[in-house]
């Protein structure tokens, strides 16, 4: 606890300060039972347990409502699969662990990111598949700007802004795109992505099927 905490930053007595915040937390369980059950911090000899019912914790709850998601997505309840990612995603409330600056923490916040991008994804395919282009725009919009050189994200928002009748838009989308890439990194768009651009050039009918991001032939 001691290293995930404090890493080299460790105060000049660290057992102790590690005893006063752990006081600070019993104290902060004890005052509030209805916001803290499911939790009891358990001293032990040499250190201290957090005793947590999985699901009080918002990480739990999040990628529990998130496989039931994927389940009812996969089983075609796209309405209740909704409903589910959007349970899920309210659960976001910023950045996590944003006041421990560790190596562990950081590496904690990376993952949770990705879990998070990848639900947005997640109910972005079921928005598109049901028809509902609109209604994810913002979240995509958002997504394109917190992931720049994510080709997956690009290529959703080119297909919600095409089905809207926003060719220009959606094909706008891909030319940032490619020039960014060249520009810092020195390569194009890979090959699906290029295929979606053709398809909207061409205006390919069948991009207007349920389907999220089929893009082949």
């Amino acid at each position: 606890m001691i290293e995930r905490v404090w890493q080299e930053r460790r105060p000049q007595h660290p057992r102790d300060a590690l005893y006063i915040q752990a006081t600070r937390l019993r104290k902060a369980l004890r005052a509030d039972g209805q916001l803290t059950e499911g939790f009891e911090l358990i001293r032990k000899r040499g250190g201290y347990v957090l005793a947590i019912d999985e699901l009080c914790v918002d990480t739990a709850r999040f990628r529990a409502l998130v496989r039931q998601a994927q389940q009812e997505a996969r089983a075609g309840d796209t309405e209740t699969a909704l409903g589910r990612y959007a349970r899920a995603l309210e659960l976001w409330r910023g950045e996590p662990l944003s006041d421990v600056r560790t190596a562990w923490a950081e590496s904690t916040r990376v993952a949770l990111r990705r879990e998070h991008r990848e639900a947005l994804v997640g109910s972005t395919e079921l928005y598109l598949r049901a028809g509902r282009h609109e209604e994810c725009l913002p979240q995509l919009h958002w997504l394109s700007e917190m992931h720049p050189f994510d080709e997956k994200v690009t290529g959703l928002l080119m297909l919600a802004l095409h089905r809207g009748g926003r060719q220009a838009d959606a094909l706008d989308c891909f030319q940032l795109l490619r020039l960014r890439m060249i520009d810092l990194l020195g390569c194009e768009p890979g090959p699906e992505l290029r295929s979606l651009h053709e398809r909207i050039l061409a205006r390919d009918p069948r991009l207007r099927l349920g389907s999220a991001y089929a893009t082949s032939a």
